[in-house]
């Protein structure tokens, strides 16, 4: 039996690929979801019982390593877990510390959008240790084409190099038609000559967007600048300043829109304002030092009368986490565990943007409107962070800004060397 855990846009057509080969599948979706064939799970946990191979599609690092966090009771020594998600080598090493002792891990992150998940032609990038690649490749061949490329954490290494190139050669294409049109060259013609260089086979691949307006999302804006910055190295300068771009995109409500729609962007921000290279994600106001505004791409953007971080003096100072959604409506009214959930796994997003985990908090203060609530709470948080707990102070609070948030949770974390 294989468990597919996460049914997002592409790992819904790839749950069904799996069914259609006639493999017995059962699947989990944080929201619920079925796919026709599967049997769905309630739970993470339940979704692997009894399960040979685990398979995760699932947004960024902190979202994996909770699921699997929560799936690990039902994790049996023999299984297989195939991560397919963009997370980069570091999140899978710390993986492999959720897995129960003979579990096998495999990173398989595909190249590919909705599409090709949909007809089996991905092409995935596996690494792993040689038994463990065995295990599972002829189920990774329902999905396209298998390329191991090493040892464990090359597949997911080997995504972020790729999507380092990628993702700013389309940002780069998007200011040249920017600068093309605030110059009078005519774009039509400009695609035609493009169309004749190198970037040719891209040019044509974004040429109706360019023309007609942004695709059908297909591979979503705010998991290219996510992707981007976990592909973050100090030679890619040129990463680095696409990642801005795409900041500001998300800033603008764009995160959940196609890669494609940059091109509208671009041409509407201009070469100033809140696009000007950056660091990925933040922004230091002119004529200040020493501190750094932060605000990833990973959750959903602030009002704009706040940052959701700063870091300063090696320390990372995380704003106040609540459960409000991309178009600002409560998540989880009434119910204490739901929203506990939801802003833990905000703060774990923010956290893991700057390279830090709840291991890395020295401080968590948490807002409640019901201490009678604080045990739901507390069960959550005992999930997130399962070490040493970090100083902590928790306050009864008689109202938060919204009305129906229930939970308010802000912290402290120390940055780790080198970042």
């Amino acid at each position: 039996m294989i468990s597919f855990l996460g049914l997002g846009r592409m790992g819904a057509p790839m749950a069904r690929r799996l069914v259609t080969a006639g493999y017995a599948v059962k699947t989990w979706n944080r929201t619920p979801r079925a796919v026709e064939g599967a049997a769905p799970a309630a739970s993470p946990a339940e979704a692997v019982t009894g399960a040979d191979l685990v398979v995760t599609m699932l947004s960024d690092p902190a979202t994996v390593r909770r699921v699997l966090a929560d799936a690990a009771p039902g994790l049996r020594p023999g299984t297989v877990v195939v991560e397919m998600s963009t997370i980069g080598p570091e999140a899978v090493a710390w993986l492999r510390d959720l897995l129960p002792t003979g579990a096998g891990l495999v990173d398989a992150p595909v190249l590919g959008s909705v599409g090709p998940a949909g007809d089996g032609t991905l092409t995935v990038l596996a690494g792993g240790l040689p038994e463990d690649l065995a295990r599972c490749r002829k189920v990774l061949e329902v999905f396209g084409r298998v390329l191991e490329v090493g040892g464990p954490g090359a597949g997911a290494a080997m995504k972020l190099a790729v999507m380092g190139a990628l993702v700013p050669a389309q940002v780069l294409l998007a200011e040249t038609v920017a600068y093309a049109r605030a110059t009078g060259v005519d774009t039509a013609t400009l695609l035609d000559v493009l169309g004749g260089t190198p970037l040719g086979p891209l040019v044509e691949r974004v040429r109706p967007a360019v023309e007609s307006g942004p695709y059908e999302t297909r591979y979503a804006l705010g998991l290219a600048a996510k992707d981007v910055g976990l592909a973050a190295h100090g030679t890619q300068t040129l990463a680095a300043a696409a990642g801005t771009r795409l900041a500001g995109a998300v800033a603008a409500g764009l995160g959940g829109a196609d890669l494609t729609a940059i091109f509208a962007h671009v041409a509407a921000a201009g070469p100033t304002g809140a696009d000007r290279p950056e660091r990925v994600g933040q922004g230091v106001p002119e004529g200040r030092t020493g501190v750094e505004r932060l605000n990833p791409a990973t959750v959903p953007a602030t009002n704009g009368f706040y940052s959701h971080a700063t870091r300063a003096a090696g320390l990372l100072f995380v704003s106040g986490q609540v459960a409000l959604d991309e178009e600002g409506k409560v998540v989880g009214e009434g119910d204490m565990t739901r929203q506990s959930e939801y802003v833990m796994d905000l703060l774990s997003r923010v956290l893991a943007d700057q390279g830090c985990t709840f291991d890395d908090v020295t401080h968590i203060r948490s807002h409640v409107t019901d201490m009678s609530l604080l045990g739901e709470y507390g069960a959550v948080r005992k999930r997130f962070i399962t070490g040493e707990p970090p100083a902590s102070t928790t306050v009864e609070v008689s109202a938060l800004f919204r009305p129906g948030l229930l939970i308010e949770v802000e912290v402290i974390a120390a940055l780790p060397s080198g970042r």
